[in-house]
């Protein structure tokens, strides 16, 4: 069964929506990858599912319609909390999620504009218009951007000292994880001809990442330790190459881990160190966020995470607050001297005799 089949038997919806799934099946031709098509299949069933709740046919619908589903996205209740405070309350769907949902549903109108089948698309984007004050016109939906979390320093040992508790595999995951800041699909895609022990590096295959961009980093000594006895235990799972990490649970011995697995598994070390905003994805932020205070240069940090530009590895070095330092020491030190010289102006010279000249 295709990835289009199957998400249409998941989301009933779009089968009732002809053109809904042939935009999908196009996506799927064209070569997405099956996690970004279930993310645009879940954003345009949820919109299309809103539209039959509230009788309107999606071909005509427009931006009053795209209006009432963010509406209803920003305000569904959420399970940390039903009041909306701020952003981060805890209600309706974040930010940064709900510009997700809505990316479907405007490549969707798109599709149907290159179709004939409308004449403009009701979700806006924000885009850059010359002679606009400012330059930047604002899309429908407020951007907000928000500096990655990573954790403290007693936060994160005391991750570790839960964490030395752990199997070698799961301890070799979390290592590897902040070594090569792995992002979750690139860590559990990892297989055994992926690493080069000689040089301790890992090879991050292209068609595991997310911008589908290849790279090769390096590890350290400790987690090469780590590595040399995960091996040895591996050999009583399977002696098969192939995937790195096996699960060894019952239903599924021998059998690749899943990302939900490693997932679950982070989640429970971090409920049991008591940092429950500790995620699969915090090791990354927090591997960057140290290769920046170590003074690597932003190009090299890009290299090294796989990002396409150089804008995202920024919010790296802001997190940081690397260059900010670097600015208040320089200016603090130039004021510093001027204030000195300023305070030492027109003070009168003692004499070795203790008469001032």
């Amino acid at each position: 069964m295709s990835s289009t089949s199957s998400l249409v038997v998941k989301w009933p919806v779009l089968a009732r929506h002809e053109l809904a799934a042939t935009w999908l099946q196009a996506w799927e031709d064209l070569g997405r990858a099956p996690r970004t098509l279930e993310a645009y299949a879940r954003g345009l069933a949820e919109y299309l599912s809103l539209c039959e709740r509230e009788g309107v046919d999606p071909l005509a619908a427009g931006r009053a319609h795209v209006g009432v589903f963010v509406r209803e996205l920003t305000s569904r209740p959420h399970r940390r909390g039903a009041n909306v405070v701020s952003i981060t309350s805890g209600a309706g769907l974040a930010n940064a999620t709900v510009q997700q949902r809505l990316v479907p549903v405007r490549l969707f109108y798109d599709f149907l504009m290159e179709e004939g089948v409308r004449a403009s698309n009701p979700v806006g984007r924000g885009r850059y218009t010359p002679g606009r004050r400012g330059g930047q016109e604002r899309g429908l939906v407020p951007r907000f951007s928000r500096l990655p979390w990573i954790p403290g320093e007693q936060q994160w040992r005391d991750l570790l000292d839960v964490a030395r508790c752990e199997p070698v595999r799961n301890r070799l995951m979390l290592a590897l994880a902040y070594d090569a800041a792995l992002r979750r699909e690139e860590l559990c895609s990892l297989r055994t001809d992926d690493l080069d022990p000689a040089h301790r590096t890992v090879r991050v295959r292209a068609e595991t990442t997310k911008n589908r961009l290849e790279r090769v980093v390096p590890y350290s000594a400790p987690t090469g330790v780590l590595l040399s006895e995960y091996l040895v235990h591996r050999a009583t799972v399977s002696r098969a190459r192939g995937p790195l990490f096996l699960s060894e649970s019952r239903r599924n011995h021998g059998q690749s881990l899943s990302l939900w697995t490693w997932s679950k598994v982070v989640r429970r070390l971090a409920l049991t160190a008591g940092v429950e905003r500790f995620s699969t994805h915090t090791t990354r932020h927090l591997c960057l966020t140290d290769l920046a205070r170590m003074g690597w240069e932003l190009h090299a940090i890009a290299s090294f995470a796989g990002h396409r530009h150089t804008e995202t590895t920024l919010q790296y070095i802001h997190l940081s607050g690397r260059d900010l330092a670097e600015k208040l020491k320089s200016g603090m030190e130039h004021i510093h001297s001027w204030r000195v010289q300023m305070l030492t102006a027109g003070i009168p010279v003692a004499t070795a005799g203790g008469v001032s000249r």
